[in-house]
């Protein structure tokens, strides 16, 4: 568990946060990523999350993450995944972006992910597939075109080809 919620930290602190969301040594914590059209005015949550190639990621307490998520999109951030998660995309694994699976098809359209959504899962021997093999990344996106998708990858292993769970 986290007690991050109080302080929020500086970038350099973002950057430790980042790095231990990704290696799976923060599983009750979510990650946000924003564009820079998404960020506020004065500069605040940047300054509270890791800079990314066009825009920010923070990563916060599972429950304040969910209530950012919410406030910053207007969207309730488990219904975006449910959304999301019956369309395979590829996700940057620093969380800063993605590929739209979109893109082919509509090569005119802006492609870019406005926002995205993420939390670890704890591995799971029981449930086999992906998650008996360590911690799972769930990340979520939205681009622009208005396509919303989703990639999972164990933490530590990421692999940009989709994971079919059946």
């Amino acid at each position: 568990m986290t007690d991050d919620a109080a302080d929020p930290g500086t970038v350099d602190d973002a950057g430790e946060k980042l790095a231990e969301f990704l290696a799976g040594e923060r599983l009750d914590d979510v990650a946000i990523y924003l564009t820079h059209d998404h960020l506020d005015e004065q500069g605040k949550i940047a300054n509270m999350g890791e800079a990314v190639d066009g825009g920010v990621v923070l990563v916060v307490p599972g429950d304040d993450g969910r209530q950012a998520f919410a406030a910053g999109t207007g969207m309730d951030p488990m219904q975006f995944a449910k959304g999301a998660m019956d369309r395979n995309g590829v996700i940057h694994p620093d969380l800063g972006g993605g590929e739209c699976p979109d893109a082919a098809a509509d090569p005119e359209a802006d492609h870019r992910a406005e926002f995205l959504f993420a939390f670890g899962e704890e591995r799971n021997e029981g449930v086999g597939g992906l998650y008996a093999e360590g911690d799972v990344m769930h990340a979520y996106a939205h681009c622009r075109c208005g396509t919303d998708y989703s990639h999972k990858w164990v933490m530590g292993e990421y692999s940009e080809d989709a994971v079919v769970e059946e």
